[in-house]
This record gives structure tokens, C-alpha cells and sequence, in this order.
């Protein structure tokens, strides 16, 4: 009897919120976003036109990109007067990657 699929003794898997699981994993299901999320990671807080010098892309589709990101939870952005300051909230991120782990 082979002992893979077993759950380990005492150890009980963290509880998932599907949904918001979910949202998080659409939001990371396009190579675009995955780079903005990355390049915001190690850069840290920078300007929607930082953004996009990022990717060869319009900047409404990184726009979309961003929205989508935000929609997630997984970047903020703050304004002042006429631009947007964009980074990644860590707190999302991390529990992105907890519930990752409890897979």
C-alpha cells in the first residue's frame, strides 16, 4: 500500500478561500502580469509610465494588465497630483504564497 496520497500525522492543511484563491491565480495567468508583479517586486513603487517602459506593449494594455493586478489585491497604487504610484502589497502577496504552499 503506498503511503503517497495519506495526509501527514497531526498535520492539518490551512484553510483556502477558493475564490479569492482563484482570483489571485487568474490575475497571475498572463505572462504580462506576471512580469508588471515581478518588475514591481524587485524595483518597488513606481510610476504607471515606469510601467510601461516594462513591457512592449500599449500603455492601455498595461493598463488592463495593472487593473486586473489591483482587482486581485495583489499591487496598490496611491496618487498624487496627476500621476499613480503602483506596488506590490506584500501582505497579498505573501498570502498568495501560503496558500500556494497548503496545496
Amino acid at each position: 500500500m503506498t503511503t503517497c496520497c495519506k495526509p501527514e500525522s497531526g498535520a492539518a492543511a490551512p484553510q483556502v478561500d477558493a475564490e479569492q484563491f482563484a482570483l489571485m491565480c487568474k490575475a497571475l495567468g498572463h505572462p504580462a502580469r506576471v512580469q508588471l508583479l515581478n518588475y514591481l517586486s524587485s524595483y518597488g513603487a513606481c510610476y504607471f509610465g515606469s510601467l510601461a517602459d516594462v513591457l512592449p506593449l500599449a500603455a492601455s494594455t498595461i493598463s488592463q494588465h495593472v487593473s486586473v493586478l489591483k482587482q486581485a489585491g495583489l499591487i496598490s497604487g496611491s496618487s498624487d497630483e496627476q500621476r499613480v504610484c503602483y506596488c506590490v502589497n506584500l501582505e497579498r502577496l505573501a498570502l498568495f504564497k501560503r496558500m500556494v504552499a497548503s496545496l
